[in-house]
C-alpha cells in the first residue's frame, strides 16, 4: 500500500500550487486524509486534514484562508491548493491516510492517527 504525492516545485512567493495525492494498492474512501509537511531541520508539522466524506477539513492556522483540501473519492485522489505561498511554506509535504472512519465528519490534526503514509512531493517557494 503506497500513497504517492506529487505536484510540488519552485514556485515564487504569492503563487500557487495544487498538490495531488493518489494511493496504490488500496482506496482510502472510507479514510480521513491529512496533508503535513517537514521544513529542513524543523519537525513535521500539521498541514491539514479532510473527512472521509469531504464535508469537514481543518488547518493548522498559519495556512488557513490560504490552502484549500479536496478530495474525489471516485479518482480516489486527494488534493492541496495552496494559494499565496510564502517562503515559509517551503518544506517537503507529505500525504497520510487513517485507519478506515466510522464517522464521516471525523478528521485529525495528529500524525499518530494516521497509518499509511506516502513519499513527499518538495515544495520550494522563493525568488
Amino acid at each position: 500500500v503506497q500513497l504517492q504525492a506529487s505536484g510540488g516545485g519552485l514556485v515564487l512567493p504569492g503563487g500557487s500550487l495544487r498538490l495531488a495525492c493518489t494511493p496504490s494498492g488500496r482506496t482510502f474512501s472510507g479514510s480521513a486524509m491529512g496533508w503535513f509537511r517537514q521544513a529542513a531541520g524543523k519537525e513535521r508539522e500539521f498541514v491539514g486534514s479532510i473527512s472521509r466524506s469531504g464535508s469537514r477539513t481543518t488547518y493548522t492556522e498559519s495556512v488557513k484562508g490560504r490552502f484549500t483540501i479536496s478530495r474525489d473519492n471516485n479518482k480516489a485522489t486527494v488534493y492541496l491548493q495552496m494559494n499565496s505561498l510564502e517562503a515559509e511554506d517551503t518544506a517537503e509535504y507529505f500525504c497520510a491516510a487513517s485507519k478506515p472512519s466510522f464517522s464521516t465528519l471525523w478528521t485529525s490534526r495528529n500524525a499518530d492517527d494516521y497509518t499509511y503514509w506516502g513519499q513527499g512531493t518538495l515544495v520550494t517557494v522563493s525568488s
